[in-house]
């Protein structure tokens, strides 16, 4: 989608418009409540869909002004024979956004769906997308992960063709994308222009809620409409149905709850609150349920795949040096510690993935003497945040599950982790894979020190040779899942910005 400059002014977002090279883009500031434009109502940020079941899915939009979101859905192209489904008011309160759940859709089928709002006198034009629904059969599947967006300052380039590896996964044709966390980078302002090592300068789109830490709900809802100016970006999200889980930067860096910043960019010094602004943020603009629910949830796609996609922030405990014994700390807490090990266990699905937005053996320091992750870089029994995975090993382990597999991000570069108890300070788990892949559209990292607690090999490592190498470079990196319904067999490719496999490693049925 494209909007012209005086569309732009039409739709009210001049005020909060990214400028480069001369040229107008819509920005991630709202429409003014007091401010009624005249002619058609204008789609903003394009179209979304996202949590795809077997006979539902969410469908996303914003508009520019208060009406009604109405979407059309047909199993054609053309749209002939399409139903049509009323949705919410956009309204100032959702930032203008909205979200239609479309219910007794065919499993396993490709889905078109239009949307347009209604406004007091005319309708928006429409937008188009397609989204796939998960199967109930035995069907072959293909999916895509990765996270890190538009972080340490690398935002929206037009000269490197935006944020591109969101087109070399839409090439892939995935029946949907796990996104990993760090779904934005509140807390990384972006600048103009950067230059780089060899001289050639990096240049940005901007716009006002970019050029700072996200501390108002505004400036939150601002990250997702940046993300949303992109190409690349706006065009995958139109064609691949998104299963989202958050992490740190869609708050701030390495949070916790409680947490009381010493961090002089934020007037705003309580983490608890920013994170309130975030989350409301983060549901408002994402193709997810509803803001009441948890952010951590399972979705099926027939006997072949579960996902479990946890939340390892809303609970989280205080950064320290994760070298405590009680096992009532962590990063799941009770209830979704529970009810990860009641759902493998009743999972009957030849493979679980966990999507955990933390890597498991990474040691991920938090400045000198605190951790941000699961280790900790003691090779021994299990301590801290250790003791809670491995009670969901253990527990799966005694209940003979199987086929379980762990996709991360994260870390912003690409790795494949072999776990396995021959080699850990604890034997009661089943040897395990765990897949890293990022970043999505960041600075790239890494590697980073493996903790030997439960025994991993790094069998394969892509990293580049300097800390916040930019995009330029390629050190982009998405994961690639392709099971076969004939043999069971659970294929990862690791690839890089372009969809060049870099690394292939298949999983037989267990």
């Amino acid at each position: 989608m494209t909007i012209d400059r005086r569309g732009l002014f039409r739709a009210g977002l001049g005020a909060g418009a990214g400028i480069i090279g001369g040229q107008l883009l819509a920005g991630a500031a709202s429409a003014s409540p007091a401010f009624h434009p005249g002619g058609r109502p204008v789609l903003t940020h394009g179209v979304q869909s996202g949590d795809a079941t077997a006979n539902s899915a969410i469908v996303w939009t914003r508009s520019d002004r208060a009406g009604r979101m109405l979407v059309e859905v047909s199993r054609r192209p053309d749209f002939r024979g399409a139903r049509l489904v009323r949705g919410p008011v956009l309204g100032a309160g959702s930032d203008f956004t909205g979200k239609v759940r479309l219910s007794d859709l065919p499993s396993g089928e490709k889905i078109f769906y239009r949307v347009r709002v209604e406004g007091d006198r005319q309708a928006s034009a429409p937008l188009t997308g397609a989204l796939t629904t998960a199967p109930t059969g035995r069907d072959d599947l293909r999916f895509v992960w990765t996270g890190d967006v538009a972080g340490q300052g690398w935002g929206i380039n037009p000269a490197f063709g935006g944020m591109r590896i969101f087109d070399s996964m839409r090439a892939r044709k995935p029946d949907f994308f796990l996104h990993s966390g760090d779904t934005v980078y509140a807390d990384g302002p972006i600048t103009e222009s950067v230059t780089l090592p060899d001289g050639t300068v990096w240049t940005n789109v901007v716009t006002e809620a970019k050029s700072k830490v996200a501390e108002t709900l505004t400036e939150y809802r601002g990250q997702y409409a940046y993300n949303l100016l992109d190409d690349p970006y706006r065009r995958f999200a139109a064609e691949v149905p998104q299963i989202n889980q958050w992490d740190d930067h869609e708050v701030t860096n390495n949070w916790y709850p409680g947490e009381i910043l010493d961090d002089a960019r934020y007037t705003e010094k309580r983490v608890d609150v920013l994170a309130r602004r975030a989350r409301q943020a983060y549901f408002e603009y994402l193709p997810i349920p509803d803001l009441s629910g948890p952010i951590y949830r399972k979705l099926s796609y027939g006997p072949m795949l579960d996902v479990f996609v946890l939340d390892m922030r809303t609970m989280k405990d205080v950064n320290d040096g994760n070298t405590y014994a009680d096992p009532n700390r962590g990063l799941l807490g009770a209830a979704q510690k529970r009810w990860l090990i009641d759902g493998l266990k009743r999972s009957r699905a030849t493979w679980k993935v966990i999507a955990n937005d933390l890597p498991i053996g990474l040691v991920v320091p938090d400045g000198g003497a605190a951790q941000e992750g699961v280790a900790q870089g003691d090779p021994g029994a299990p301590l801290g945040r250790e003791l809670e995975i491995h009670t969901v090993l253990r527990e799966a382990h005694r209940a003979r599950v199987s086929g379980i597999v762990f996709l991360t991000a994260d870390v912003h570069y690409t790795a494949a982790h072999h776990y396995d108890p021959a080699r850990a300070a604890v034997q009661d788990f089943t040897p395990f894979w765990e897949f890293v892949s990022g970043p999505a559209h960041a600075g790239a990292f890494g590697p980073n020190a493996l903790d030997g607690t439960f025994g991993p090999e790094a069998v394969f490592v892509n990293a580049p040779p300097a800390a916040n190498t930019s995009p330029a470079a390629g050190f982009q990196h998405f994961g690639e899942v392709n099971i076969d319904a004939r043999t069971g067999a659970f294929t990862v490719d690791l690839r890089d910005i372009d969809g060049r496999s870099l690394f292939r490693k298949t999983l037989q049925r267990p």
